[in-house]
């Protein structure tokens, strides 16, 4: 891998294990309603859309927007008002991002989650450590379009042939290919090695130490 200056990361299942506390809000919100709840391994099969992806994948069915919309929203909130019961950053992950810092990298991050839950989490696991963080509403296309990683890039002053976007998801690989931006894919999230190399994933980093070495 070549040496790179801006590195953009993905935030849930990369640097956080959000699994906990999103799947048990989406079931709060189904087990009220009488919908069945979901399983850890099909609440990681499902996020890596955003919000509202998430929420139709749970329900397994259609409904009518208004009533999904409400859903939606009464989703949003229990989720950001229970975000931190489980969440933790995977291990290694805060001194990995001080040691970039120390090296004068520039860093940011660019998620499908909320913007705010996005902006509010690393404000409260790593505060001062990202130059930008970006998620789902700001106005800009949630991923895979290339609009996010664009603006991060603008943010950090960096030519996006000289960043690196390090996510866990077929849609982190996406995101990368939309704007020719090199990829890392990690294999502690909420995918499987397996499951990323069949979606094209060019280099997995399957430790903290390995992902180092291919910045």
């Amino acid at each position: 891998m070549k040496q790179y200056k801006g590195i953009i990361f993905d935030l849930d299942g990369t640097l956080l294990d959000t699994l906990g506390d999103l799947r048990e809000s989406m079931n709060a919100i189904l087990e009220k309603y009488t919908f069945p709840s979901i399983s850890p391994e099909e609440a990681a099969a499902f996020l890596g859309n955003g919000s509202e992806a998430f929420l139709r994948q749970s329900l397994k069915r259609e409904l009518p927007e208004a009533e999904f919309a409400a859903y939606l929203a009464e989703y949003k909130t229990y989720y950001h008002n229970h975000m931190e019961c489980k969440t933790k950053p995977y291990e290694g992950i805060k001194e990995l991002l001080l040691f970039l810092q120390k090296q004068g990298y520039k860093t940011a991050v660019v998620s499908n989650k909320f913007d705010q839950a996005v902006k509010g989490l690393c404000e409260k696991y790593f505060a001062g450590l990202f130059d930008i963080a970006l998620g789902e509403g700001n106005g800009l296309r949630p991923k895979p379009a290339p609009d996010m990683p664009k603006k991060a890039a603008e943010v950090l002053g960096i030519p996006l042939a000289e960043c690196v976007y390090i996510g866990d998801t077929e849609v982190d690989i996406a995101t990368a290919k939309a704007v020719h931006m090199d990829c890392i894919s990690v294999t502690w999230g909420f995918r499987t090695k397996e499951h990323l190399l069949r979606s094209g994933a060019d280099v997995t980093a399957d430790s903290v130490s390995a992902l180092v070495s291919m910045l």
